[in-house]
């Protein structure tokens, strides 16, 4: 469903324009993810350092009967446009803030996006005027909510699409 001033649409949720500073990725119906989980997610993050979109509220707009996860805007840019060098060094420190949010708990797990699904591989990381942030939340987990082992599993696979995603930011 196509809805106004839409930005994005994943596989389960929209994403909209709601101001200059804001959108708001909707929840309707059953989208098979929970939104309480996914803002206490993107707030632990956000706790830990600025890599994950700023969460704002949780909110309920009337006139599409959607629950909202309102969050900072991000304006992305295309990274071809700059030197290997200066991506290099995006990428480094994209990689630190990765690590600490590892390290207090959180993985993202949806750096590289499945094959079968569409867009491109890496739609989760944006470049910005502030380096590289990411997007969705929606299947991070918390080592607290997985527990170790689990988390583990999920850290060796995310270092995984780290390094593929290096390749990939660098050498396009």
């Amino acid at each position: 469903m196509k809805y106004p001033r839409q930005l994005s649409a994943g596989a389960n949720n929209a994403v909209i324009a709601l101001s200059e500073t804001e959108v708001g990725k909707l929840f309707t119906g059953d989208t098979r993810s929970d939104i309480g989980s996914e803002a206490e997610k993107m707030k632990f993050a956000n706790s830990v350092n600025d890599l994950v979109a700023r969460f704002v509220r949780l909110d309920y707009n009337e006139a599409l009967q959607a629950e909202m996860l309102v969050m900072e805007r991000i304006r992305p840019i295309d990274y071809r446009a700059y030197e290997i060098e200066r991506r290099e060094l995006w990428y480094d420190v994209f990689a630190d803030e990765l690590a600490q949010l590892h390290q207090a708990g959180f993985v993202h797990r949806d750096l590289k996006r499945p094959s079968d699904l569409d867009g491109l591989a890496f739609d989760n990381i944006l470049l910005t005027e502030q380096g590289l942030r990411l997007i969705d939340v929606g299947i991070s987990a918390l080592r607290t909510q997985v527990g170790d082992r689990i988390f583990e599993k999920y850290l060796e696979i995310e270092r995984e699409e780290l390094a593929t995603f290096r390749d990939y930011f660098l050498n396009r």
